[in-house]
């Protein structure tokens, strides 16, 4: 039977890996996964005030549809969190949505049109690309210095008349890299030149290590800037499937997009409405639970950045997120990236994405860490790692 043409572009880097991994679990070999962003799946549990309200939610039988646009009262919280980082917005430029994937998918569904293009900074996170892709779009990779600045004149050859967004990630899926005050500066200035949107991810906002974070929010001024962010990472909610939309109240470039992408929240009906309690617990909430997990995450950074370096291996310093994006020669033992993941599972049970999943001109030729484990797992994995590559 035909199927659409548009899903043979989708891919997810990320999970379609667990293929490889079934297979070698199906044989009854134990498998370390160091694959997917899960903090939940590790030592890091849902707050239980946060747990408590979803709870209450349910027997207080808010079990209902909410508003398409979200529960009023998370929209009014989500105002005063991201007011607070910079940017300006009202109740009226916020949707809640099912995790910040449902969020990404009805911005780009919203803005791209077949043969347009869409920037984004190389690596990326797959979803960009795939959601780009399915509505007929092209993805760009525009490359960052070995600093993690974006590289501007990379940036600006790129820009086409099909040119429609500019996205940003900042934490960075897959590096870990944060953009400092200047480099987001400058990236508005380039996408206010050329009119294109701007689509900020922000889902690790309160996850950073050495520096401070500065929100999208404190340049936008008036530019068309539409903020992704969520409850999965920082508020340890990643089952729950709950993140949000906010566009800049200054910019009347967004006029007909925050006309329009309601629509989409419409003919989805709503977002969880008992989950949409709890992030508002989430955000009003005891946040104590979040240094305490920054703290953990710092120290199972520098442990494995300290074991990779100690096997000769490359690897930028992830300031913020819980990715290592680490640099691999692939040359003479392995066909690419790929080959070097597969042969690592195969051979030590070790799980962990290949980086060419996160875009070919930047992300191959390396492979992603998530370094969420204990440290007596992430121990293990370095030790398979480190014998893995000394094995003639």
């Amino acid at each position: 039977m035909k199927v659409s043409d548009r899903t043979h572009g989708v891919e997810y880097a990320i999970r379609d890996i667990t293929a490889y991994a079934n297979k070698y679990r199906a044989q009854g070999k134990e498998i370390i996964y160091l694959n997917i962003g899960d903090p939940v799946k590790f030592d890091f549990k849902t707050p239980d005030h946060i747990k408590k309200a979803l709870i209450d939610a349910v027997n207080r039988d808010e079990n209902y549809y909410a508003d398409s646009e979200g529960l009023p009262e998370l929209r009014k919280a989500i105002v005063e969190k991201e007011s607070a980082k910079g940017l300006s917005i009202t109740e009226d430029d916020v949707l809640v949505t099912n995790g910040v994937s449902e969020g990404l998918d009805m911005t780009l569904a919203s803005i791209v049109d077949p043969h347009s293009e869409v920037l984004m900074p190389g690596p990326y996170y797959p979803p960009y690309a795939s959601y780009a892709k399915f509505y007929g779009g092209k993805p760009v990779e525009f490359r960052l210095h070995e600093d993690g600045r974006p590289d501007l004149e990379d940036l600006r050859k790129k820009i086409t008349p099909r040119s429609r967004a500019l996205c940003i990630i900042s934490p960075n899926n897959p590096t870990g890299e944060v953009f400092d005050r200047k480099s987001l500066q400058q990236l508005i200035d380039i996408a206010t030149e050329h009119d294109l949107y701007v689509i900020c991810d922000e889902i690790y906002d309160k996850i950073t290590f050495d520096s401070q974070f500065t929100g999208i929010g404190k340049v936008a001024k008036d530019a068309p800037v539409v903020l992704l962010n969520g409850f999965s990472k920082a508020y340890l909610m990643t089952g729950w499937r709950c993140g949000y939309i906010c566009m800049n109240s200054q910019s009347r470039k967004l006029d007909q997009f925050r006309e329009d992408v309601p629509k989409l929240a419409r003919v989805r009906i709503a977002s969880n409405l008992p989950v949409q309690h709890a992030a508002v617990q989430a955000l009003r909430g005891p946040q104590d639970h979040i240094p305490v997990m920054v703290e953990k995450l710092r120290k199972r950074r520098d442990y494995v950045l300290k074991r990779l370096a100690g096997m000769g291996i490359q690897c930028r310093l992830p300031r913020g997120a819980f990715y290592a994006f680490p640099k691999i020669d692939v040359k003479g033992r392995w066909k690419d990236d790929q080959h070097f993941v597969i042969d690592l599972l195969n051979s030590t049970g070790v799980l962990t994405v290949h980086g060419s999943g996160f875009g070919s001109a930047y992300g191959s030729g390396h492979f992603r860490i998530v370094y969420l484990a204990p440290e007596d797992i992430l121990e293990k994995a370095m030790d398979k790692l480190e014998s893995f590559l000394h094995k003639s």
